[in-house]
C-alpha cells in the first residue's frame, strides 16, 4: 500500500466520525428549532385571542379573556424553558372535558365571527372524564379550531361524544368551497392574504403529539361536505375523582 493511500485509509475512521458528529448536531439543531418554533406558535395563539377581544372590538365572556391570559403565561414559561434547555414536565389531572370545550369555543368565537363564520359547541359527552394535561389539551383544541376557521368554514361545530368507551373530540366545518363572497372579503381573510401567511404545520403537529402522549390518535376526514378533525382519547379509569 502506497503512503498516500495508507494515509487515506487511516484517516477514514476519523472522517466518518466527524461526518456522523456533524449529522447528529444538525439533527439536534433541527429538533431544537422545531421545539422553539412550536413554543412560539403556542404563545402566538392566546395572544391572537386576546387581540381579538381588545376593548371596543367585540363582547366576550370575562372567562374567555382570563383563560387566554393564563394560556399566554404558560406558553411564555414554556418558551423560556425551551430557550434555556430546561425540561417541561406535564402535569396530569382527572377532569370533565366539558369546561375545556366551553372555554376553547369562547376564546375563538370572535375570530370566527370576524372571518364571517360561526363557531358553536355541540357537547354530547360534556361530562366525560379524562386524565389529561389541561394546558396541552386546551392548546390542542385551540389549534384544531383556528385551523378550521382559517382553512374551512363557514359554520364550525365542536363536538364531544363517547363511542366504544373512547372519547372523540371533533371539530367539523363545511369546507372552504362553502364560504360566501362576504366571507372571502371579510377583514380576517383580507389581512391573511396581505400578510403573505405561510403554513408551517406546527398546529397539527402539536395536535398529533398531544393525542399520542395521551394514549390516543388524531385523524382528518375530508369530503365535499367539509372536514372533520377527530381526536380519540381514552376515558379516565372509573372511580377516579373529577376536578
Amino acid at each position: 500500500m502506497t503512503a498516500p493511500l495508507a494515509e487515506i485509509v487511516a484517516a477514514w475512521p476519523l472522517g466518518a466520525s466527524l461526518a456522523a458528529a456533524v449529522a447528529v448536531q444538525g439533527l439536534r439543531t433541527g429538533r431544537r428549532r422545531t421545539a422553539l418554533n412550536e413554543a412560539l406558535h403556542e404563545l402566538r395563539r392566546p395572544l391572537q385571542a386576546l387581540a381579538l377581544v381588545a376593548p371596543g372590538t367585540v363582547a366576550v365572556e370575562p372567562g374567555a379573556i382570563q383563560g387566554s391570559v393564563q394560556m399566554a403565561a404558560v406558553a411564555l414559561e414554556r418558551l423560556e424553558r425551551e430557550i434555556n434547555g430546561e425540561t417541561v414536565v406535564p402535569v396530569r389531572e382527572t377532569l370533565s372535558v366539558g369546561p375545556l370545550l366551553v372555554a376553547a369555543v369562547g376564546r375563538w368565537q370572535a375570530r370566527a365571527a370576524l372571518a364571517g363564520g360561526s363557531l358553536s359547541l355541540c357537547p354530547r359527552a360534556d361530562e366525560a372524564m379524562v386524565e389529561v394535561d389541561r394546558g396541552a389539551v386546551a392548546r390542542m383544541l385551540d389549534n384544531l379550531i383556528v385551523n378550521a376557521i382559517e382553512h374551512g368554514g363557514p359554520e364550525i361545530v365542536v363536538e364531544a361524544r363517547v363511542e366504544d368507551g373512547v372519547l372523540r373530540l371533533a371539530v367539523i366545518d363545511r369546507g372552504r368551497d362553502a364560504r360566501s363572497e362576504s366571507r372571502r372579503q371579510s377583514p380576517a381573510e383580507l389581512i391573511a392574504r396581505l400578510s403573505g401567511r405561510k403554513l408551517h404545520g406546527h398546529g397539527l403537529r402539536v395536535v398529533r403529539r398531544t393525542a399520542a402522549t395521551h394514549g390516543g390518535h388524531f385523524k382528518l376526514r375530508s369530503s365535499a361536505r367539509g372536514t372533520e378533525a377527530i381526536v380519540a382519547m381514552p376515558l379516565a379509569d372509573e372511580g377516579e375523582e373529577g376536578v
